[in-house]
């Protein structure tokens, strides 16, 4: 090699900082032990894959593990391609057994990718999934094989999927014993691979730009190869006909050697011919001139790529086996195969790419296209699978043949059970325009629909519509396609048409079942609509339906499992939700059913939250979330769960906890993108903790990074995102701007009937943004929503309704209302809302105690802006999981002491006192909010409203003497209820679901 010295010494460099970093190796070099990445680029022929071949040389002889791939021009649309070469030498040959252990859980998802398995059967990974299984087996792999060297050629032409992986994962080298080494021409690498031309280097430059040859290296060169009696003038020469390209000037001192020319001046002037024969033009008419078997042999191994069999290149370009090899010499002597023993066992190869491209571009177009037909059959016919017929079919004209169709779609179909959606969509949309036969086309339409559908959901609902406006005749392609459709105009905030495409379709669905589930899917796109024109006459239709279902299959449990979510959102009692609940769930309910959607499954488990059984939701949410890790379903699915679980973390007032949750979830949306659906889950629920914290000014700096508050979704979230953006303001102490949000968030939520303060508390929140100039209202507004939590009934709903009201009620009634509030967020999981009730009654009552309890229970929770509010000191939020034995004990006399639930099967009626109240009225579907009102006439107010403003009437003096006479109990009894309140924050769970998570407790241990 010549003039690579400074290259050479950075990679021995890194080879030495590798050689540390291994296990068992120590750096009292003083230099820094560890991994790196160097990127190499230049022009075509500027010697980098003979730079990379004395890299691959110098790793070994340091006995480094050895991983090296190549891009290939004709392999680019072949997905994993150059993912394949790196990993699957050193796992091939393997039994399946072997192959599951080295593996693990991420078998089933990256085998396929890696053509180690087969797919199987359900949904396949998404993208971020495959590619978090593909940075574990790399991981995994350098770490048990350390030192690892990693070495990939033309990194330009690799398939873009095996590209993008190895572009995220680069920046993960330093950290690793792994040397990564690429190499590729700038002009033409891809945007997605920009981290190679942008990471940090060692020396402070990355990439590292190679310099074509100076007139020295290359007089170097020639007189190496041909004498040293070549004159300076010939030498001159050859350097200027080269313009210092190491490949053309090996080329071509191999054609002076070859043709005995003579290197003085005189012979220089014949350089330039010389030199163009090796490129472009010259080298073709070289090239033909060697007959027409190894032509036809030689444009065969051009459109086969790279490691080409000899056997298939011979069947592509029709010669027989003596033809074959008589045309390999002939091309290895002229300089344009690689000799014997250059390529291994992997096949021929060309000397250069440059070769190969030139070869390939020479193939008058009929002719090119005939061969890649013919290729895709000799492929087929060596076994090699429709995958790799593919990217041959990819390049032909359509010619109306079914064979083409079936051969594509079989790729396609693989390519998507292996993570390859962008792949499979390029292989339908070739089929599509074969064209299929005319009752095949609708199912090519589905197909193609469902491989654009993370990547081009517009085209997705164009593809989708075409699909339906085909005649064919098979029920249950067209309720596949009519779902597919109402999901991906779903996901692109249409729910409204999402709605409208499967209520054209259910009237001329006439089998039952079918009908059913197209029904399903059209109540669960209308619950999550925002701005659902008729949602009360739904929510009426959907009741009387599930109501006489009985769950005997998977349709009917999503049903049910709709019900009890509109049941939640209408602040229908506790108890009916939780029974539609726990009807939906049956036996067992999968989140990953390959056919259906989370969101059903998703809502049954909030459901147990919002009815104080956050415990029993988190367990719910524990196994969902194992099931899109098997999955790898690591995108929005996996976003989705960490981002609600935080929300379960932050009823419960474990608020470390939910910070960290959210900001994992946070994290997986940013992969997704922007302003995509579960983006505003996690901004919201992230938002709403950091409040918690009392972290005001952190979490409006989170919205105005995120544009949060600018626009609103049209779909239902929760938290509702306008509401939580309210709740910013009026932490800011915009109490206007607040109040205007709210006020849109009651004329978005009454008319849908949505008025459960323990779902949405808009009601609260607007009370306090408008207290201080219309007081009168403020108190109707706590009032109502006073009244529409004890309707519902979750303890932990009515006691933060009552300490809203407390803050704008009249001073004297204050008091009475936060001791009824702390007595029920006593008996509740909501350890935040207890902290805020304990700090409320104590500043109120002036009593240490009661402030002493608030300090410590709001520092259990991690809620450091109250604690020091209340002059305490921070602390760090940790949550004692496991119950004292004491605790158990007591835990477990109170179960036997509450009353036994009624068959699961009936719902039953309010439990407890707290509950009672909720016998006072249903809410109706629909009825004016108090948003605007000034004031509540006394015989529009409930009872606990109309109690407010007359001083002590009956039933507020009732609860203050209860109290009283609780603050009477001795010492052990008031021991008793505190460390029973405890309970219910550590199990996540109220009074009335005690037992049930004492149960899973002790399953859990």
């Amino acid at each position: 090699m010549f003039e690579r010295e400074a290259e050479l010494a950075i990679v021995d460099e890194a080879l030495d900082q590798l050689d540390g970093a291994a296990p068992g190796n120590g750096s009292g070099s003083g230099r820094r032990a560890g991994g790196t990445l160097l990127a190499f680029s230049g022009p075509a022929g500027l010697g980098k894959t003979t730079l990379l071949a004395e890299v691959r040389r110098r790793a070994l002889a340091r006995a480094c593990t050895l991983l090296a791939a190549r891009g290939g021009e004709q392999e680019q649309g072949q997905p994993f391609h150059v993912a394949r070469q790196l990993i699957q030498p050193h796992l091939a040959g393997r039994s399946e057994e072997e192959l599951r252990t080295a593996l693990g859980s991420w078998y089933s998802i990256v085998g396929p990718a890696l053509g180690l398995c087969a797919p199987e059967q359900g949904a396949p990974p998404d993208p971020q999934g495959l590619r978090d299984g593909l940075d574990w087996v790399l991981t995994h792999l350098t770490v048990q094989r350390a030192p690892v060297a990693l070495v990939l050629d033309d990194a330009h032409w690799a398939d873009p999927e095996s590209l993008s992986w190895l572009a995220a994962f680069a920046p993960r080298a330093e950290h690793l014993p792994l040397l990564l080494v690429v190499a590729y021409r700038p002009e033409e690498l891809p945007a997605h691979a920009d981290a190679f031309r942008t990471l940090p280097g060692r020396a402070g430059h990355r990439p590292l730009a190679l310099a074509p040859l100076t007139e020295a290296a290359v007089s170097g060169l020639v007189r190496e190869a041909v004498g040293d009696h070549a004159d300076d003038a010939f030498c001159r020469e050859a350097w200027a006909v080269t313009t210092g390209n190491p490949f053309e000037a090996v080329e071509l001192t191999a054609r002076v050697r070859d043709k005995g020319l003579d290197p003085t001046s005189a012979s220089a002037p014949l350089l330039r011919d010389l030199a163009a024969a090796q490129r472009g033009s010259g080298l073709v008419a070289r090239f033909e001139r060697l007959g027409p078997s190894t032509v036809r042999f030689g444009w065969a191994c051009a459109v086969l790529g790279t490691a080409i069999p000899q056997e298939l290149a011979a069947r592509v370009g029709g010669l027989g086996p003596e033809e074959a090899a008589d045309a390999t010499a002939r091309l290895r002597e002229a300089r344009i195969l690689s000799g014997p023993g250059e390529e291994g066992d992997a096949g021929l190869e060309f000397v250069h790419p440059l070769i190969a491209t030139a070869l390939y571009r020479a193939i008058p177009d009929a002719l090119r296209v005939a061969l890649h037909g013919q290729a895709a059959v000799a492929v087929v016919d060596a076994g090699l699978g429709s995958t790799a017929a593919a990217r041959h079919l990819l390049e032909t004209h359509p010619e109306n043949d079914p064979w083409v169709v079936r051969t594509l779609r079989a790729a396609a179909a693989e390519n998507l059970r292996a993570g390859a959606p962008e792949a499979a969509r390029r292989q339908l949309a070739r089929a599509l325009r074969e064209p299929p036969d005319f009752g095949e086309r609708a199912a090519v339409l589905y197909e193609l629909g469902c491989a654009s559908l993370l990547t081009e959901p517009a085209n997705t609902v164009n593809h989708l519509r075409a699909a339906l406006a085909e005649p064919f005749d098979d029920p249950a392609l067209r309720q596949g396609i009519v779902i597919r459709l109402a999901q991906v105009l779903a996901h692109s905030d249409r729910l409204a048409d999402a709605s409208d495409a499967l209520a054209r379709e259910i009237p001329y669905t006439r089998d039952v079942r079918a009908r059913l589930r197209l029904q399903s899917e059209q109540f669960m796109w209308d619950a999550f609509d925002a701005v659902e024109p008729d949602s009360p006459a739904r929510s009426r239709r959907l009741a009387r339906l599930a109501d006489r279902l009985t769950g005997r299959d998977l349709t009917e449990r999503y049903v049910i499992g709709l019900r009890a979510w509109d049941a939640c959102l209408r602040g229908e009692p506790v108890d009916v939700v939780l029974h539609h609940a726990v009807r939906a769930l049956g036996t067992g309910f999968s989140w990953a059913y390959e056919d259906r959607g989370f969101e059903v499954p998703v809502l049954a488990a909030m459901v147990h939250m919002y009815a104080d059984r956050p415990g029993r939701a988190e367990e719910l949410f524990e196994a969902g979330t194992a099931e899109f890790e098997r999955q790898g379903w690591r995108g929005a699915h996996l976003s989705f769960a960490y981002s609600l679980r935080a929300y379960i973390r932050y009823r419960r007032g474990r608020l470390a906890d939910a910070e960290e949750l959210a900001r994992a979830g946070l994290r997986l949306a940013e992969r997704v993108g922007r302003g995509t659906p579960v983006h505003w889950y996690a901004i919201a629920i992230l938002a709403t903790t950091l409040l918690a914290r009392g972290r005001v000014d952190e979490a409006w700096e989170l919205a105005r990074e995120h544009a949060f508050g600018e626009s609103f979704p049209a779909a239902v979230v929760f938290p509702d995102a306008q509401t939580v953006y309210a709740e910013l303001l009026l932490a800011r102490g915009q109490t206007k701007a607040a109040a205007a949000e709210l006020e849109a968030v009651d004329r978005r939520l009454s008319p849908r009937g949505i008025r459960n303060p323990s779902w949405c508390p808009w009601q609260l929140h607007l009370a306090r943004a408008v207290a201080a100039e219309e007081p009168a209202r403020a108190r109707a507004l706590a009032a109502d929503a006073v009244m529409r939590a004890r309707a519902f009934g979750a303890p932990s709903g009515v006691g933060q309704a009552l300490r809203v009201a407390a803050e704008v009620a009249e001073p004297g009634e204050r008091a009475g209302l936060l001791r009824e509030s702390v007595e029920l967020l006593s008996a509740s999981p909501a350890g935040y809302e207890l902290a805020c009730a304990l700090a409320a009654l104590g500043t109120e009552l002036g009593d240490a105690e009661l402030l002493a309890r608030a300090r410590t229970t709001a520092r259990q929770c991690g809620a450091d802006g109250l604690v020091t509010r209340l002059g305490g000191a921070p602390g760090d939020g940790a949550w004692a999981e496991a119950l004292t034995e004491e605790e158990r004990r007591t835990a477990e006399r109170a179960a036997r002491d509450t009353p036994a639930p009624r068959d699961q099967d009936q719902p039953r009626a309010p439990r407890g006192r707290e509950q009672e109240q909720a016998t006072r009225g249903r809410v109706p579907d629909q009825d004016p909010g108090p948003a605007n009102q000034a004031r509540v006439p006394d015989q529009d107010k409930g009872p606990a409203t109309r109690d407010r403003g007359k001083g002590q009437e009956p039933a507020n003096r009732a609860r203050v003497l209860e109290h009283d006479q609780d603050q009477g109990q001795d010492p052990a009894a008031r021991g008793r209820e505190q460390e029973l309140s405890a309970v219910y924050r550590k199990l996540g769970t109220d009074r009335a679901g005690l037992a049930q998570a004492l149960e899973a407790y002790a399953r859990g241990r």
